[in-house]
């Protein structure tokens, strides 16, 4: 029996049908099956805030796992559909840039543009069209039975962040506020070595500067000082994340109490964050 674990990242949410009906239909097909849901909260239609999220779990699930990418997945001549093979997992998705935040980093094996549309009346695809190939794959079929070979893929825009000529600045872009409010940049931790060489700097998000970054969150706090006399909550710090990426943060943000980094700086997806070398 398939021993392979199928993951669900989708922007379908919690309130409506969809994501049960696409277990349900994954279950039908092979029912010993492992689904895991990543998380059906992206913001609707939101293409960088779901390739920052796979990007982040898949590296978590055994090698050949298979992920359902259901963000913005309607077939159109502009929206085709996708397998790929990268690091070993397999990723089923619309070619609308959400895996070039993977591809960037890692060569892909295969691509497939997806050709079994012929036989599959759809206005749902993730259901119709992606439940299918994901457990072809499952059962060992390959991904040429389900699509014909292409070379490359569409780019996300704005996932890159600019280095300027003169090797003295970096400019990103918010790709992800999380569930506290703290704001992720495309700046990541190798990048800013590279540039940095060391250098003191200067991080700028509007009115905001910040000239220290941290590893973890209370790396900020002065242990030495009584606990009575700290003033902790609501500070506003930057550090690396965990997955490597610069985050604009408040400590212990809480959006009804001290505000969050987004909230209090003022921040949305694409704003700009820059660094400033000396």
């Amino acid at each position: 029996m398939p021993k392979a674990i199928i993951t669900l990242t989708t922007d379908f949410g919690e309130k409506d049908h969809f994501a049960g009906a696409v277990k349900g239909a994954i279950y039908s097909e092979l029912e010993t099956i492992k689904i895991v849901d990543i998380s059906h909260s992206i913001s609707p239609f939101h293409i960088s805030e779901a390739a920052y999220i796979i990007q982040n779990a898949y590296k978590n699930f055994p090698s050949g796992s298979i992920h359902i990418i259901g963000i913005d997945s309607e077939l159109n001549p502009e929206n085709k559909h996708i397998a790929v093979y990268l690091d070993e997992h397999y990723f089923i998705c619309a070619n609308n840039g959400i895996i070039s935040m993977l591809t960037s980093q890692i060569n892909p094996e295969k691509i497939v543009e997806i050709n079994v549309h012929d036989n599959i009346e759809s206005n749902f695809p993730v259901l119709d069209v992606f439940v299918k190939v994901a457990c072809h794959i499952a059962r060992g079929g390959t991904l040429e039975v389900i699509g014909k070979p292409i070379a490359e893929i569409k780019e996300l825009i704005g996932i890159k962040p600019v280095v300027n000529p003169e090797n003295n600045q970096i400019i990103g872009n918010v790709i992800y506020i999380d569930n506290y409010g703290n704001v992720i940049c495309n700046i990541n931790k190798s990048l800013f070595e590279e540039i940095g060489k060391g250098r003191s700097f200067t991080i700028q998000a509007r009115s905001i500067k910040f000239t220290t970054i941290y590893n973890r969150y209370s790396d900020f706090i002065n242990f030495e000082n009584p606990k009575s006399k700290r003033v902790e909550d609501g500070k506003k710090l930057t550090l690396w994340n965990s997955s490597g990426y610069l985050e604009l943060a408040i400590y212990k943000s809480n959006s009804n109490t001290v505000g969050s980094a987004s909230s209090l700086f003022g921040l949305n997806y694409r704003d700009t964050i820059s660094v400033n070398f000396e």
